[in-house]
């Protein structure tokens, strides 16, 4: 392995024992970029629909209290998933600082029992798709945290957001 292919950074998979509330996740999200080192945070879970896609309400309205607005770092972010777990890439060099900081954060605003799992949980090279979706070539025109996030389908400025 080439020095410029080795990996320096880590991945930190959050898995609460119950699906986390609008304002809880806010206020996790929000304390988690004000931390250094972090690079990338995504947030998992089962869909939020805004209609009923199939069966005899096809095409009604889903009212589902999650599907909130919520504000992070002054950006706004519509959740379309009930927030089953969160994972954080971490740069390595500040690991054990953040690791000591995080449980900090959750340990104030976690609402319930959690795991923390350290590891690899994110693509870290390109895969096919990411060729389907942007073309031959594409690595040095995108950002490195793009890689592996998109679906070739889906329109990513629906699907991912950047915050500063």
């Amino acid at each position: 392995m080439e020095e410029s292919e080795k990996i320096n950074v880590i991945d930190i998979k959050i898995v609460p024992n119950r699906y986390l509330k609008p304002n809880t996740t806010e206020n996790i999200l929000n304390c988690i970029y004000d931390l250094e080192g972090q690079q990338r945070v995504l947030i998992h879970g089962p869909s939020i629909p805004l209609k009923v896609f199939y069966g005899p309400g096809k095409g009604h309205i889903v009212n589902h209290t999650d599907r909130k607005i919520i504000s992070v770092k002054d950006t706004d972010l519509e959740l379309r998933v009930m927030v089953g777990e969160i994972i954080i890439t971490v740069d390595m060099t500040n690991f054990n600082d953040f690791m000591d900081n995080l449980h900090e954060i959750l340990d104030e605003n976690m609402p319930c029992d959690y795991s923390i799992l350290v590891g690899i949980f994110t693509r870290t090279k390109s895969t096919i798709t990411d060729y389907l979706k942007y073309g031959n070539n594409f690595e040095s025109a995108i950002d490195k945290r793009y890689i592996g996030l998109v679906d070739a389908r889906s329109i990513s400025s629906e699907t991912v957001k950047v915050i500063k």
